[in-house]
């Protein structure tokens, strides 16, 4: 394993969010402490208690992996696709650095920058509502799982997407919305029953269902599937960026 090719990567992803923090930190930072206060506490004061939690510290783990699922994805796309879009992927190709070590590079920085940006909103959260963590090492597996695995996924739609506007295309349209869908706000207990038969198709409930049980053991779905399901999509993303680099599929000219 070339440590040195995988730290060289690693730090100029780094030192990219650092020169761009605000768009990169303090920008997703801002837009969640407005859940807070429109859905914490001006909401929040008129909605019962779910699962003996007030509905402000409820909503906290959701709203945490809404930004941790969002910012994996872009930060690992546009991470990998700055390089096909000017070419000097090609070098990094060319160079005696393996596949293996491209993937760490690009995608242990995203889920570092992604995996602090999430204990910043931890933090900022106390500063609206008092919420207790029950397991804090489930809380920080399930936090760097599911990190790694959607930077995973983003690296994936940084080598499909064609410009600017597909990188966008699937946070926007796909991931935002399953995670609104996928219980950030409320329990699927409280859905009709049809609708909460459908919930769990999206499999963005069981990051969250798993992530919020951490916090207060209360989850919509067994802890052990929620794992289970994270490791399945960790497990099918390294399985596609393999069959990307063996066959070089959109790396290679």
């Amino acid at each position: 394993m070339n440590w040195h090719a995988v730290k060289a990567i690693y730090m100029f992803e780094i030192n990219r969010a650092i020169r761009t923090i605000g768009q990169s930190i303090i920008s997703p930072v801002l837009s969640t402490s407005l859940y807070f206060i429109v859905f914490g506490a001006a909401i929040g004061s008129r909605i019962n208690e779910i699962d003996g939690v007030s509905y402000g510290a409820f909503i906290v783990p959701g709203l945490i992996m809404l930004q941790l699922l969002t910012q994996s994805i872009s930060n690992a796309a546009f991470g990998i696709y700055f390089p096909r879009f000017a070419g000097t992927i090609y070098e990094v190709l060319s160079a005696p650095v393996s596949a293996v070590e491209i993937v760490l590079g690009f995608v242990g920085a995203a889920a570092t920058k992604s995996i602090v940006i999430g204990l910043i909103i931890l933090a900022t959260a106390t500063l609206f509502v008092d919420f207790q963590i029950a397991h804090p090492l489930w809380m920080l597996l399930f936090l760097v799982l599911t990190g790694f695995t959607f930077s995973l996924l983003g690296f994936i739609i940084g080598i499909w997407a064609d410009g600017f506007e597909q990188l966008q295309l699937v946070p926007l349209l796909v991931v935002t919305p399953l995670t609104f869908l996928g219980g950030t706000f409320y329990s699927i207990d409280m859905l009709p029953e049809f609708w909460r038969d459908v919930s769990l198709f999206n499999p963005v409930l069981y990051l969250v269902s798993g992530f919020r049980w951490a916090f207060y053991e209360s989850s919509d779905v067994s802890i052990l599937v929620s794992l289970s399901m994270t490791l399945g999509f960790m497990a099918a993303a390294m399985a596609v960026i393999w069959w990307i680099f063996k066959t070089g599929w959109r790396v290679k000219p």
